[in-house]
């Protein structure tokens, strides 16, 4: 026994085995540099020192968006393992692993409420689970989005974030893009603004249907936006591509995001272009 390890015990001392560094401190994916976690999550999960916007769950987003008060839409059941498709996992065993360290039971969750005293629906997908693959799930629960939009008769804001359709599903999966689009197309045909906000990473098909269908698109800085990957699209051309290519602040120079805004504004630029879409009607001057 040496003597450090004799003064501790003679004191008493008994460190706490849950408080441990990983516990205090994150590492920033960008800059590298050490930060509090109180801090980092503090600031809404973005780099106190580069801006970098870090990943959060659905819950967070909807709680970040909304007012106080909102309430979870319900999401429509579907079969699980269709295909019994099996890799070098059971789908069904990555499924209770997401599940597992996930609060809900898939990638995509419904709000319904207001932001900022505006009605609106807002459904998020959240990376954490399964990379927010598009499955059955997850398209049910958009049209289930949706469908509360178009009774509410009010905007509907969709926070993508996904690595692409679930392989797991094949063609189930696939078919989820022509069954969002149809949704879309109804919202419009009502007069409802469809809002999209593009966070890191929105990617296939995703990004092949519902995420570039809106009324209006945002991204939060540094977002990964795209079909294929850059390495894949690089091999096909062979040529180099630009620096930043995929990135949201690319995009936005070339006209295929609208704005590109910090998630401490994003709620309140929100309630602006619901306003720009959806006017409040004018109280009668008599009354």
């Amino acid at each position: 026994m040496n003597w450090f390890t004799r003064v501790r015990n003679s004191l008493g001392f008994d460190a706490d085995k849950k408080s441990t560094e990983k516990d205090l401190w994150i590492k920033c994916k960008s800059c590298q540099e050490m930060l509090f976690v109180a801090e980092y999550e503090e600031n809404l999960s973005v780099c106190p020192r580069c801006e970098f916007h870090g990943r959060i769950s659905a819950d967070t987003r909807l709680a970040l968006l909304l007012d106080h008060g909102f309430q979870m839409v319900d999401t429509p059941e579907v079969a699980e393992d269709p295909l019994k498709f099996k890799d070098t996992k059971k789908y069904t065993d990555r499924l209770k692993a997401a599940r597992a360290a996930n609060p809900h039971r898939d990638a995509y969750q419904v709000g319904s409420g207001e932001i900022e005293g505006r009605p609106a629906v807002v459904g998020v997908q959240d990376f954490s689970f399964m990379g927010g693959s598009m499955g059955m799930a997850v398209g049910m629960a958009f049209c289930a989005g949706a469908e509360r939009a178009l009774t509410r008769k009010c905007p509907y804001v969709v926070v993508t974030a996904a690595g692409g359709a679930r392989m797991q599903e094949g063609i189930l999966s696939l078919m989820q893009m022509p069954r969002a689009t149809v949704m879309t197309r109804r919202l419009k045909a009502a007069g409802l603004p469809y809002i999209v906000v593009l966070t890191d990473p929105t990617t296939g098909g995703v990004t092949a249907s519902y995420a570039m269908l809106g009324d209006v698109h945002i991204a939060e800085p540094g977002a990964l936006i795209g079909f294929a990957g850059q390495r894949v699209i690089q091999d096909t051309i062979r040529e180099k591509l630009p620096e930043g290519f995929q990135r949201a602040e690319y995009l936005h120079k070339h006209g295929m995001v609208d704005m590109v805004v910090h998630r401490k504004e994003l709620k309140e630029t929100l309630a602006s272009v619901l306003d720009y879409l959806q006017p409040a009607p004018e109280k009668d001057a008599a009354a």
